[in-house]
């Protein structure tokens, strides 16, 4: 028997355009003859399914349910395919945890936690063999003191919105007089700002899910880019980084990550599919965490989808095994 699944997209931050994108590629891969998918847009104005043959249809947010033709229409469980809030940071998963409602995301705990940038390093800094860059958490009417981050931070810097994703508002920062100015851009993202010491090295990422109850790692990402990091351009835009997958590493090395990353995802407790940044430095390369995303991006250019591609699944697949794995 089908499943009603509602694949929710859209949001209220600057990652909207991206959710979008993301939901055009789950909707093309969900399989039709397994689900009933109903496309639900979030936006500031409201929630709405938009069928393709009539007006838009407000969501019963009472129930999550939408009335269709004079039919009441009930879903199994929710796909939720919005990056940044309210998707990624625990407030729709503590919305459908009240309903009783399963979906494919972490739960509304860890959501709200590895939101956050600064906490979720937090947690994972005592993981055998993983690093974290030195930094500085702050907040926008906090008392801080950006000449005593500048004695206790070397330069440069990354600065971060905490609870940002898409690298929005980021900024590299090789002169300390362009500290204030960075600041001022993150904290028109976030109230909270990470700062920390740059690390050098090669940049990965690399998706982790949980398949048929097993904690699965996917290939590796190696991600190479002329621009000073990983920016919003460099990642939503063809051409403008060089994407590697899987990348080319030792088999010893790709164990070690293997092993970290998968204690990260239970350290966390993940549910569905989380992509995870890193960096390897210095010969032997150690492991520095970067973040994790819990919503990572399903757009034609993303991760997840290649790494898929290059284990040899069908994406099609892939959402069935994560529907299954997540919703039942």
């Amino acid at each position: 028997m089908k499943k009603t699944i509602a694949l929710l997209t859209g949001g209220t931050t600057g990652e909207r355009v991206v959710s979008v994108k993301s939901a055009a590629t789950i909707a093309q891969n969900l399989d039709a003859d397994k689900f009933d998918v109903y496309k639900i847009m979030l936006t500031q104005q409201g929630w709405f399914y938009e069928p393709a043959d009539s007006i838009r249809v407000e969501v019963d947010r009472n129930d999550f349910s939408i009335l269709l033709k004079g039919r009441k229409i009930m879903f199994d469980g929710v796909f939720i395919a919005i990056h940044g809030s309210p998707g990624e940071d625990g407030k729709l998963q503590g919305y459908f945890d009240m309903l009783n409602l399963p979906y494919t995301t972490c739960d509304a705990l860890t959501s709200a936690i590895t939101m956050n940038k600064g906490y979720t390093k937090a947690i994972v800094q005592d993981i055998d063999q993983l690093h974290v860059a030195k930094s500085a958490q702050i907040f926008k009417n906090g008392n801080y003191k950006i000449d005593q981050i500048k004695k206790d931070l070397k330069l440069p810097y990354f600065i971060k919105p905490n609870n940002g994703g898409s690298s929005i508002g980021m900024s590299k920062v090789t002169h300390p007089y362009d500290l204030q100015k960075a600041l001022d851009k993150a904290f028109k993202e976030d109230s909270q700002i990470l700062i920390e010491e740059f690390i050098s090295g090669r940049e990965f990422t690399v998706g982790v899910v949980k398949l048929d109850g097993i904690v699965t790692v996917l290939p590796i990402s190696e991600v190479e880019t002329a621009k000073d990091f990983f920016d919003f351009e460099a990642k939503y835009t063809p051409g403008v980084a060089i994407e590697t997958t899987p990348a080319v590493l030792d088999d010893e090395v790709k164990k070690r990550v293997d092993k970290i990353v998968t204690e990260v995802y239970n350290r966390l407790n993940c549910r569905g599919v989380v992509r995870i940044d890193f960096i390897l430095q210095g010969g032997i390369g150690d492991f520095y965490f970067i973040e994790i995303n819990t919503i990572p991006g399903q757009t034609a250019t993303s991760f997840i989808p290649q790494q898929v591609a290059a284990m040899g699944m069908k994406l099609n697949d892939f959402y069935t095994k994560l529907v299954k794995e997540t919703i039942g």
